[in-house]
């Protein structure tokens, strides 16, 4: 019995409509697809085996492969030549690494522009002129470029910086989001110096709400290192009557690799307390057991702060966490740490004091337009509504 053949518009409609006719074209012309066979009208046809090599893909692209790495993966056979392959991988993020870096020089300029607030109007006005009318041979270029940056720094040293008034221009739409989650938000770009982190940031949908419920209970804080527990409010947890346990209790463990290494050696118990904070920013291991015992249904935390640096088991755990049904924060690959990690709980303490009647976070559209990046930042400086 033939198999059936599709059209490339059945074939698209089976990929679950994420690529259009046009990409398939584009994937024959670069070898990503085979060469379809043709209908006496000269029309292509797909089978099924088309159908899964189109959503293996599809699926590919969703997680950030560019076409060149996805010919190299679905080229090579399965545990065929792995060296090579992971070679050719390798040379292509060495090649993204560099394009980034050129972006982020690119962000960094835009910056210098941006982030300087009113205090600085009148050097902000003469450098931006100079850009404008710039006129450089390249070998005066770079120092000619320094001395117009020089004017938007002449003004820095004569006031304290308005991070509020720089953040109205650098943070991204953020109308959709409750004024508490924002401020969350905002809070987490001051403490790494990152706008690039807000898309990375994944709170679930009532992991606001289960924070503020927990914290006002006065909930216990469980948290991975001691640097952590330092880095917290000590008086806003005493004010709520939470109490902190560590659970790597070495004061001398300053990087992820110590904590990493500490949990294997050890392999402590989770405090089997429900309804507790926990907090990781250090140890991906800790994030990862306790992703296996909610699993077990052994663990029932009010909220998971999964923030964990590496580059292996922090990506895995960092997923596991935002796939439970336990009310999580965490960032998507290997950003984070303990730094961000208190904050973030720094923060949730900080909107719950100031505002313990908010209930933007429980609408269940988000918010509406009136909620801009200027409420996000006057919200941080405790303005009262």
């Amino acid at each position: 019995m033939t198999a059936k053949r599709l059209t490339i518009k059945e074939l698209t409609d089976a990929a679950g409509g994420h690529v259009t006719p046009r990409m398939v074209r584009h994937y024959h012309d670069i070898g990503l697809l085979p060469p379809p066979e043709r209908s006496p009208g000269n029309y292509r046809l797909y089978t099924e085996k088309d159908v899964q090599r189109l959503n293996r893909i599809v699926a590919l692209r969703q997680q950030g492969f560019q076409l060149s790495h996805i010919q190299h993966l679905l080229s090579s056979n399965p545990g065929a030549n792995d060296d090579a392959l992971l070679s050719k991988l390798q040379q292509h993020y060495r090649t993204v690494m560099q394009q980034l870096n050129q972006l982020r020089q690119t962000a960094s300029a835009l910056e210098r522009v941006l982030g300087h607030d009113s205090e600085c109007h009148d050097q902000r006005t003469a450098a931006i002129a100079q850009l404008q009318c710039l006129e450089l041979e390249a070998k005066d270029s770079l120092s000619t470029l320094e001395t117009v940056w020089d004017q938007f720094d002449a003004a820095t040293a004569n006031h304290p910086e308005a991070f509020s008034e720089s953040l109205q221009h650098l943070l991204p739409d953020l109308s959709d989001r409750s004024e508490i989650e924002v401020d969350l938000l905002s809070k987490l770009v001051l403490a790494c110096g990152d706008v690039g982190l807000i898309p990375l940031v994944q709170i679930s949908q009532s992991a606001i709400a289960a924070a503020r419920a927990a914290l006002k209970a006065g909930c216990p804080v469980v948290v991975d290192v001691p640097a952590i527990a330092a880095a917290l409010d000590q008086t806003r947890l005493a004010h709520l009557g939470c109490t902190v346990t560590t659970l790597i209790d070495n004061p001398h463990i300053t990087t992820a690799l110590e904590a990493e290494q500490a949990f294997w050696q050890r392999q402590p118990g989770l405090p089997m307390i429900d309804g507790a904070i926990l907090v990781v920013g250090y140890a991906p291991s800790v994030l990862l057991s306790i992703c296996d015992q909610i699993d077990a249904q052994a663990l029932h935390p009010a909220l998971v702060i999964g923030l964990p640096i590496g580059f292996s088991h922090a990506p895995a755990a960092k997923r596991r966490l935002a796939r439970s049904s336990i009310p999580s924060i965490t960032v998507q690959g290997a950003l984070g740490g303990g730094l961000l990690a208190a904050v973030a709980l720094n923060a949730l303490m900080d909107s719950l004091i100031e505002k313990p009647d908010c209930h933007c976070y429980l609408l269940q559209e988000r918010q509406s337009p009136a909620t801009s990046s200027e409420d996000v930042v006057h919200h941080s400086g405790k303005r009262q509504n």
